[in-house]
């Protein structure tokens, strides 16, 4: 599985994938920007919001622009770790057609 490749931020888990997010809130516009890596060579996807991060508004926004971008339901896709941080990881619920179809999205993103 191509999910594994230490050049993205998804890695294959149960029930789907996880996803690394490095979220900028309040953006002037919404979209997905590419995948970066850290300090410490880890990749993220960057991913731009218009919602202020309050009461949860940045991390819904968040999950529907990747739930419309990738074409899968919002309730697919969780939030489960750095719900008030801007670095998250999001746990996505789907089958391995679908992980492979992220993949080779993701695949397509430049990088930073």
């Amino acid at each position: 599985m191509r999910a594994e490749d230490d050049t993205l931020p998804l890695v294959a888990a149960e029930g789907g994938a996880r996803l690394s997010v490095r979220l900028t809130p309040r953006a002037a516009r919404a979209g997905i920007d590419g995948i970066a890596r850290d300090a410490d060579g880890r990749p993220w996807l960057r991913v731009s919001v218009t919602a202020a991060p309050e009461a949860g508004k940045a991390n819904a926004a968040l999950v529907a622009l990747l739930a419309k971008a990738w074409k899968v339901p919002k309730g697919a896709i969780q939030v489960t770790a750095g719900a008030i941080d801007r670095r998250k990881t999001l746990h996505i619920s789907a089958d391995a057609a679908t992980v492979e179809d992220i993949t080779a999205r993701l695949m397509a993103l430049p990088r930073r």
